[in-house]
């Protein structure tokens, strides 16, 4: 039986996403996707790397009247862990009052590709979504 170039690809797809959800043997349990997910799939963690990734830096304030809807505590929050995690850097300046700044890290940069890879399948798939959701709301 011959393989096409198309199943071939299908089935490399495939065997690539099992690569990824397998999990590690390397002592933390959880497949890398998970671990990352569970940090940057919050509400708010997406939409700080994609204004950050927008310009070289931002204050505090500048990125939460950016992000809409978010508070002064979720934004902290979410800095907090990003900065943790080695994907934003925070730069206070000795001045007063003190000044400062968020960039994203070259790692942060190297994420923001994938996010906005992401963000360009949210827009493109968005009015499908919602007609699939609309064609559910009215079967329920």
């Amino acid at each position: 039986m011959e393989v096409t170039v198309v199943e071939n690809q299908a089935a490399e797809v495939r065997a690539a996403a099992k690569k990824i959800i397998t999990v590690p043997v390397n002592g933390f349990g959880l497949c890398p996707v998970r671990d990352i997910l569970d940090r940057i799939g919050d509400k708010w963690s997406l939409l700080s790397i994609l204004h950050l990734g927008s310009t070289d830096s931002l204050r505090f304030n500048e990125l939460r009247k950016r992000i809409d809807g978010i508070s002064q505590r979720m934004l902290t929050v979410t800095l907090r862990a990003l900065e943790a995690d080695g994907l934003v850097a925070r730069t206070v300046y000795a001045e007063v009052p003190p000044r400062v700044e968020y960039a994203l890290t070259e790692l942060g940069q190297s994420l923001l590709g994938a996010v906005i890879e992401f963000g360009n399948w949210a827009a493109a798939h968005a009015p499908a979504i919602a007609e699939a959701r609309k064609r559910v709301a009215v079967a329920a």
